[in-house]
């Protein structure tokens, strides 16, 4: 073939792809039903919330509360567009804030290294394949919560933001619609969403371990199996032969900020996948403006820090959130399990019942016998046309599929519970 006649073609494909794109991504002009956004779900930056009577209560009840997503705003992704749904009631008070942001989504960003390369070849010609405007529901910095004083005003809630999230999306100029990773215990509350069109999927679960011993010596005795039992405790052994480690638990880290943070990018330099980046001032104003709920656990050797847990605890049940490691000495010292250790210790004598811990690591957590904690996608396209395509491609787009080792887990059926 002429290197005119492949010029010809190329320009030709990438024509059709342009168009194809521009016909599908078309803003429809068909409203939903009933959907009335501006009097009932409005949205309003943080400026305005300040005014909110709903807002300081808001998700009193989680251990991110109204102050985490505060935080989260003012110190993460200054590239996200952060807005806020106000819920009224039919006297037209404020009863639910539902905290989202906008960004530009890769929908590919969970997929194995050979679909990404695929996917940058018909990028070339199609610069927006599989690139979508979208609105995520939910929280920029982990799971997401539904807000409301209780069960019925959070159905409410949910209900009438199902009834008029589309309209409030096209509005925006927004493609895909996304309420992002929340628990499984909101799938009643939720499913108004599905009978709005929105697919549930799976994301990347939390895990969670029950810690009703009497100390870690007793939870290693009766809940794991005797070769796991001898693997950790010469794992542990190892520490007799270094100089002492020595755990503290500290309130604002600000003064030692310089030596944590360090220690979390090399932590997320090794991750496989990547979530959302931290920042020192993350850090910092956790413990700052949420001392009542953030506990910072350091590990130093010889003076110096080697590692880090940033912990919330919520009710009875502690959350690791973020860990730091000095790998100059985390894999001889195997700091992951003594972090997990010290950290279930001291839980287990301040009686917390419950350890859980975020997405991803899921191996050790397996050998743990800790139980998967499922967290849900509700995913819609706010074109009636690529809908329903959308709803057929998410189980191969979805990002459990790329961490096989959650079918060990004997609970993984939960990730796709109908019921």
């Amino acid at each position: 073939m002429r290197p005119i006649d492949v010029l010809i073609d190329v320009y030709g494909l990438s024509e059709l792809l342009r168009f194809i794109e521009r016909t599908l991504y078309a803003s429809p002009t068909r409203t939903e039903a009933g959907a009335k956004p501006g009097d009932r779900v409005t949205v309003v930056t943080r400026a305005a919330l300040a005014q909110c009577s709903r807002w300081p209560s808001a998700f009193a009840s989680e251990r991110k509360d109204h102050r985490f997503y505060e935080i989260v705003e003012d110190t993460i992704n200054p590239e996200f567009e952060y807005r806020y749904f106000v819920i009224h009631d039919d006297r037209g008070e404020p009863c639910t804030v539902q905290p989202f942001f906008v960004l530009d989504q890769d929908l590919l960003a969970g997929m194995g290294s050979h679909t990404r390369a695929v996917a940058a070849t018909i990028r070339h010609l199609w610069p927006g394949f599989l690139k979508l405007r979208t609105l995520m529901v939910g929280c920029a910095a982990g799971e997401g919560h539904f807000d409301g004083a209780d069960e019925p005003s959070r159905q409410e809630g949910a209900r009438r933001l199902a009834s008029a999230i589309m309209c409030h999306a096209r509005a925006m100029k927004i493609r895909l619609v996304v309420i992002k990773e929340f628990p499984a215990k909101y799938r009643p509350t939720l499913a108004c969403f599905m009978q709005a069109g929105f697919a549930r999927v799976p994301s990347l679960p939390m895990t969670r371990l029950e810690i009703k011993y009497g100390s870690f010596d007793d939870y290693m005795c009766r809940a794991l199996h005797s070769a796991r039992r001898a693997k950790l405790r010469r794992t542990f052994q190892t520490l007799n032969r270094a100089p002492p480690v020595e755990m503290s638990l500290e309130g604002d880290i600000t003064p030692i900020i310089g030596e944590i943070y360090p220690l979390y990018l090399q932590v997320y330099a090794r991750s496989k996948q990547h979530f959302e980046k931290l920042t020192p001032e993350f850090l910092c104003a956790l413990g700052q403006a949420i001392p009542d709920k953030s506990r910072f656990f350091v590990w130093r050797q010889s003076g110096k820090i080697i590692a880090f847990n940033l912990c919330m605890v919520q009710g009875d049940a502690i959350y690791s959130e973020y860990i730091g490691l000095d790998y100059a000495v985390a894999l001889d010292l195997h700091l992951y399990f003594v972090a997990v250790r010290d950290v279930i210790t001291w839980a287990i004598a301040n009686g917390y019942r419950s350890y859980c811990s975020s997405a991803l690591s899921y191996e050790p957590k397996f050998h743990l016998r800790h139980r998967l904690d499922p967290i849900d996608l509700y995913v819609r396209h706010t074109s009636a046309v690529i809908n329903p395509i959308l709803r057929c491609l998410l189980p191969w787009l979805e990002p459990t599929r790329q961490e096989p080792l959650l079918r060990k887990f004997e609970n993984y059926d939960e990730l796709w519970d109908r019921s």
